[in-house]
């Protein structure tokens, strides 16, 4: 019997998640010891990131095969905009900053990476493509709000921050997503299904890297 997409995609990142909860941000984030400077560079460079995810969910709505998928992915758009000028807004507030100064603060390097492959395949893939880069940022982040929001944090910050990932309103939509993508599965070719595998693993791997830049203060070098 052939396995769903979903099935196929999340055991080709096995290894790359199992890294990213075995990740020292994460761990600092359940028990408190995540330094706020490394925080802070996470939600300036999120800010960042979520405003081209929402142009890249924006081009997955006009790909996307039905009605009722056109309006979700117009949806998860206008979210992703919210969730940046809203939950951001409430960190940066706490750390005695402002949205207008961070999104003065550089695009940094894999920040820009992640973004430009993101758009570049979401423009130039098809709509199976497209969600392929794009999945790994919903799924990955409701699996790592719902493996955090067993543990919790002592940080109140922190504990904000894994709870919206952790909630269920969060969940129920990747659930959605997922559904979608083992309908698209069943219709794809092998080859086809091979740019998917391909494209949603590239991008899980950014995911990593996003975490650890934020962990090591990255900043461009010259």
């Amino acid at each position: 019997m052939t396995r769903s997409l979903t099935e196929e995609l999340w055991t080709a990142i096995e290894p790359i998640y199992a890294e990213i909860l075995a990740h020292p941000f994460l761990g600092g984030l359940t028990d408190g010891t995540l330094p706020r400077a490394a925080f802070r560079h996470f939600v300036v460079q999120d800010s960042h990131y979520l405003r081209d995810y929402a142009r890249a969910l924006a081009v997955c709505a006009a790909k996307a095969p039905g009605e009722e998928d056109v309006r979700a992915f117009a949806d998860d758009a206008v979210g992703a905009l919210a969730a940046e000028q809203g939950m951001h807004a409430a960190f940066l507030t706490a750390f005695g900053d402002s949205a207008e100064r961070a999104a003065a603060e550089p695009v940094l390097p894999t920040t820009r990476a992640y973004t430009s492959y993101l758009l570049a395949t979401v423009y130039g893939g098809s709509f199976a493509e497209a969600l392929g880069a794009v999945l790994p940022c919903y799924w990955i982040y409701a699996r790592v709000g719902e493996a955090l929001l067993a543990q919790g944090s002592p940080d109140p910050l922190y504990a904000q921050w894994i709870a919206t990932y952790g909630d269920e309103a969060f969940q129920s939509v990747v659930r959605r997503v997922l559904a979608l993508t083992d309908r698209l599965g069943a219709e794809l070719s092998p080859a086809e299904r091979r740019k998917v595998v391909e494209h949603f693993t590239t991008t899980s791997r950014y995911e990593w890297m996003f975490w650890d830049a934020a962990w090591r203060g990255e900043c461009w070098p010259v």
